[in-house]
């Protein structure tokens, strides 16, 4: 390690740029970016645009004056950039600042940035039209009302002086925000000259998933003529519902439904250059909850297949078709990483075209190929893909990044539950030294469908854990994704059982190592990772680990119904628990309370709907009254993650010194 190299610490992670998915000029000679800076003393950000050359040349910011410019994306003429922001809008009587987010669009050589009309709902998701002179774009608008009448309701849902929501919908709140009121996403189409906008969905039932819609659910004809989109076509929304997928005519707005299949979920179509064909993801979700999204076309004739039935992955959108219509380009997991693919599909054979580390999103014009990509040991950068290999396009992080020392990592197989070989990452601290004795942290990955990779993590960073001096382990369960269905779908109906098998053979291989100190082990986890640090307090030895930390953790499974994804619980716990109340409480580390003995650091935010607070807390009043030293940070204002800087530094102080108490 470098004498002069410094800790890489919370601060030094939040004053890295962080780099937003890339966006192509027609021609591939240049990528438009979002780059979001972090202040730790203002304890705001700013995001601006920047722009990237694939031929080589130092990056240009293109915004300065927004606070928060996203979602870049270029013309199909490369005349100019189209993007969401909120900005103040000076005329000559007053200032007024962007109720919702609104278009933008600017020019590649830079200049003013122009609002293109006003949209009283906001614009979020949007995609151009193949002309570069339209836009198709999602808004929240009221469906009672007609485009007039938007703007009123607007208004008077802002003037509302009750705080309730009220409902009678099924699906109403998600991850850390309401579903709005009385609002459904609705398509709209944009005329960039004039700004003029209509509601291709006005006055009908159609609408685009509540769950957060993007641009993956809906695509533009080569011609223009018609939007693909998927819908829920059940009369009441849930977040497990299964999705088809119909066609809207953009002049005549009457719609027809393309495919539609009980036992099937299809989303993120895609349209070839050619428009004969329809490329989607497809889900058999007859054949079990956790069935994969697949490769799948269909053609003008409502023939649909799945080609990639027989390659055991999950596809990933966005979809996008190579310039001869014969393959496709997506991203997806293997063993722990994410590689970009090439899928033919003639011989129906996947090909890694780029492997990672971790490949976060990609542009594909011309003959270029720009990656966002990341690894444990690098944040996300923007490179090009060439016949060469692969060209970093831009050095915004390297100067601070070489200011530390980072720990090398590895990946392990150790045999885990039913003797199956378990992948186990290591991140080993700065200087390393296998003569010496180091502290281990078991750290226990959320979903549990998710898994550790060779990836950078914002909020959980290996680097700002190895670099206080710990050795990380990174089991990937049984239940984790990216190692096939059967692996994924092992856990269900018993939570717990093999995943605490799998975490155990990590230590066990671990403490055969000589460079372990024994009594210096601690194991934290968020979300399912949460779950599992409650869970072994129930089910470990006391002692094996001199402490715990559980943040955002589940806790009691009957009152995790109070949940956003509670339609979900009894798929993966095998019952819904006033059926089986016995199996559920079996999965559930409540139950197993009377044995918790480890010391544990408990970590909620308020704002988390995916799991609700109050699991944190009666996890916490638990410890406290069975007499287990326990600490609690809750944050009023942060939801499921910890996005606010100085809530950051908070939390690795907070989370630092726990297991300093325990494992120095």
């Amino acid at each position: 390690m470098k004498k002069s190299a410094r800790t890489f610490d919370v601060d030094a992670l939040w004053a890295l740029d962080r780099i937003g998915e890339p966006s192509l000029s027609p021609d591939g000679a240049q990528a438009v970016a979002g780059v979001t800076r972090h202040s730790m003393e203002t304890n705001k950000a700013q995001s601006s645009l920047w722009l990237f050359s694939t031929l080589g040349g130092e990056p240009r910011r293109l915004t300065e004056a927004g606070e928060k410019d996203g979602n870049p994306q270029w013309s199909p003429r490369g005349d100019l950039i189209a993007f969401t922001a909120k900005r103040w809008q000076v005329d000559e009587q007053a200032g007024m600042k962007d109720e919702e987010a609104q278009l933008y669009v600017i020019a590649p050589d830079g200049g003013e940035a122009r609002r293109v009309g006003q949209v009283p709902t906001g614009v979020e998701a949007f995609k151009w039209f193949p002309d570069g002179r339209r836009i198709a774009f999602v808004s929240w608008v009221w469906p009672d009302r007609k485009a007039a009448g938007q703007a009123q309701a607007l208004k008077a849902s802002m003037a509302r002086k009750e705080t309730a929501y009220v409902t009678e919908e099924a699906l109403y709140r998600f991850w850390d925000h309401h579903i709005p009121m009385g609002r459904v996403p609705h398509l709209h189409v944009m005329d960039i000259d004039s700004g003029r906008a209509h509601d291709l969905f006005e006055g009908t039932a159609w609408e685009l998933d509540r769950a957060e819609p993007d641009a993956n659910d809906f695509d533009i004809a080569p011609d223009g003529r018609r939007i693909a989109f998927a819908f829920d076509p059940a009369a009441e929304k849930k977040l497990d519902n299964r999705h088809a997928l119909a066609e809207i005519d953009v002049r005549t707005r009457q719609v027809q439904a393309l495919l539609q299949d009980a036992d099937w979920d299809f989303g993120a179509p895609r349209y070839s250059h050619g428009g004969a064909h329809l490329a989607f993801l497809a889900s058999h979700q007859a054949l079990g909850h956790n069935r994969p999204n697949q490769l799948a076309v269909l053609d003008q004739q409502g023939r649909w297949a799945v080609f990639s039935e027989d390659w055991d992955h999950e596809v990933a959108a966005p979809l996008r078709w190579a310039a001869d219509d014969q393959s496709l380009l997506f991203a997806a997991e293997d063993r722990g990483r994410r590689h970009l693919w090439q899928f033919g599909l003639g011989d129906r054979l996947a090909e890694p075209i780029f492997e990672g580390g971790h490949v976060g999103s990609f542009a594909l014009a011309a003959d270029f190929v720009v990656l966002n990509h990341d690894s444990v040991q690098f944040p996300p950068r923007l490179s090009v893909l060439g016949e060469d290999g692969l060209r970093h396009m831009e050095a915004l992080n390297d100067a601070r990044l070489a200011a530390h020392a980072f720990g090398r990592h590895e990946e392990v197989a150790i045999t885990g539950a039913r003797g199956d070989a378990v992948q186990m990452w290591l991140i080993y601290p700065p200087g390393f030294d296998a003569k010496k004795k180091w502290p281990v942290m078991q750290l226990i990955h959320g979903g549990p469908h998710t898994a550790f990779g060779d990836s950078w993590h914002w909020r959980w960073n290996h680097q700002v854990f190895a670099a206080q001096g710990y050795v990380v382990a990174c089991v990937n369960y049984h239940g984790s994704s990216s190692f096939g269905f059967e692996f994924l779908d092992s856990i269900t109906g018993h939570w717990g059982e093999y995943e605490l098998q799998d975490i155990e053979a990590g230590t066990d291989w671990l403490l055969k190592k000589p460079w372990v100190a024994a009594k210096r082990i601690a194991a934290a986890g968020g979300s399912y990772g949460g779950y599992m640090a409650v869970w072994m307090n129930g089910h470990v030895k006391p002692g094996r680990y001199q402490a715990y930390v559980c943040h955002a953790g589940c806790f009691d499974w009957q009152a995790m119904f109070a949940d956003d994804a509670y339609a979900w619980h009894r798929k993966e716990l095998g019952a819904a628990w006033w059926d089986d109340p016995a199996k559920v409480a079996a999965q559930s580390p409540h139950a197993f309370a009377k044995h918790f003995r480890t010391p544990t650091l408990v970590i909620h935010g308020a704002l988390d709907y995916r799991v609700p607070d109050a699991q944190g807390l009666a996890y916490y009043n638990t410890l406290k009254s069975l007499g287990v030293p326990a600490r609690l940070v809750w944050f009023p204002d942060e939801n499921h993650w910890v996005l606010k800087a100085r809530n950051s530094r908070l939390w690795y102080g907070e989370f630092f010194a726990w297991l300093k108490k325990y494992t120095s």
